[in-house]
């Protein structure tokens, strides 16, 4: 392999994910499935409301449709009393307009009939049963409390009004969303297709998954094509491994090779071989390669090195092979390329999974570059830390299961103190409580 070191010109990270973002477009086209099959997924399109919602008006409690002028002396002492003219169930339709003097029997979510304005809580009721009446029957109610108008009555558009936008497009279908597709009658709903990436892991020290301890000396198992394979999937996106590659050229060019040209995948993710040592393959994979470099060098830490190429029109994401750093990189870098995929507009500034927190570490001094610490979060009287969640060497890797977010040291600065206030990206997919 040729070992001298091919010209680095070292970018931001706002660079960087510009020049990414410049490559993808639109996003992925859409797909049409079934609303079940439609959770977890991107929105393809903008969804509004075809009518008002709610398109009748409708009582949010059990009680009485009332006229509220009808209820103004009303007290306790001194209730007012009113015809009962009917009772109306939910999906029922009011057969009768309320007038003055009168009320209607009506459920939680029932239509609220012509003429009544407001609707009093059972509660706050008393009926009067004539005798000899069958139970729960009566013609008269005493209402011992005033009612204004509109006091438990959800009116017509209350919610949203016709042609309103209820969901963007790139909107994640979660529980919530899937009920209102559910309202408004989609059976099925056109989303963007899931990305499919393939992960490769170089290296010749790898191992497979399965191999029985104790292992020899200087070979490790991959756990880094595990890892990506993970955080694709809590960005939406389907994974493949591939088999591990050598640090030889000719193992890893075909091979990369084949899959962006085979048109079955939307981006390939590689780890490993993208620093300046003997052995490392990707750095002269980008050297004879006929695809567009990107980048080879990000003002970031860890995962300086991270590069990415674009080649028959499909990214190559080459993180490094170090664990934590592997991980930087595909937050930083590939997963807003995915949501991208998916139609999300701008997943990045300010990006959903950005917040302030207070910093509960030890002092952290600054750097040249930005700085990315895995930490983990606590809350307490309703504020949120974030403190260490252990090792920060860009090699540690027990410390990534414990990482709920990444806390941004500026560059070029003291660093952060305990105390101060904090940058912080949630990393999608681990919990945060």
């Amino acid at each position: 392999m040729n070992s001298s070191i091919p010209r680095r010109t070292m970018i931001t990270v706002e660079e960087a994910q510009a020049r990414i973002a410049a490559q993808l477009g639109k996003g992925l086209p859409s797909e049409q499935v079934p609303l079940l099959g439609s959770l977890g997924r991107r929105l393809a399109r903008d969804l509004v409301a075809d009518q008002p919602i709610p398109h009748f008006s409708r009582s949010g409690v059990d009680g009485y449709a009332v006229r509220a002028q009808d209820t103004a002396c009303a007290e306790p002492g001194r209730p007012a009393v009113l015809d009962v003219v009917e009772t109306i169930a939910c999906g029922q339709v009011p057969q009768a307009s309320i007038g003055a003097g009168q009320a209607a029997r009506i459920m939680t979510g029932a239509a609220v009939p012509a003429g009544a304005d407001a609707v009093i809580m059972l509660e706050m009721t008393e009926a009067v049963v004539p005798a000899g009446s069958p139970p729960g029957t009566s013609t008269l109610v005493r209402v011992g409390k005033p009612a204004a108008p509109g006091d438990n009555v959800t009116a017509v558009g209350r919610e949203a009004a016709a042609g309103e936008l209820l969901l963007a497009a790139g909107t994640r279908i979660g529980a919530g969303e899937a009920a209102v597709l559910a309202s408004l009658g989609c059976a099925s709903v056109a989303v963007r297709k899931r990305p499919l990436v393939a992960v490769l892991a170089t290296g010749t020290e790898l191992l497979p998954v399965d191999t029985p301890s104790p292992l020899p000396v200087s070979g490790i198992r991959d756990s880094n094509s595990t890892m990506l394979a993970a955080l694709a999937a809590s960005a939406g996106a389907d994974a493949e491994l591939l088999r591990t590659a050598s640090d030889r050229l000719e193992d890893v060019l075909p091979l990369v090779r084949q899959v962006m040209s085979s048109g079955d995948y939307d981006a390939i993710i590689t780890s490993g071989g993208v620093s300046v040592g003997d052995y490392d393959v990707m750095v002269e994979l980008f050297r004879q390669w006929d695809g567009e470099l990107l980048f080879n060098k990000v003002q970031m830490r860890p995962g300086s090195p991270t590069s990415v190429g674009v080649w028959h029109n499909r990214l190559l994401f080459a993180l490094s092979g170090n664990p934590s750093a592997c991980m930087v990189g595909f937050e930083l870098m590939v997963r807003p390329a995915l949501l991208r995929m998916q139609g999300v507009e701008d997943p990045v500034n300010p990006g959903p999974n950005r917040f302030e927190a207070v910093w509960d570490g030890e002092i952290v001094k600054g750097t040249v570059y930005e700085r990315y610490i895995r930490a983990k979060l606590r809350f307490e009287a309703g504020t949120v830390y974030v403190m260490p969640a252990g090792g920060n060497k860009s090699s540690d890797l027990i410390s990534l299961s414990k990482a709920q977010c990444l806390v941004i040291v500026p560059p070029g600065g003291e660093g952060i103190t305990p105390g101060s206030h904090v940058q912080v990206i949630g990393i999608e997919g681990c919990s945060l409580f």
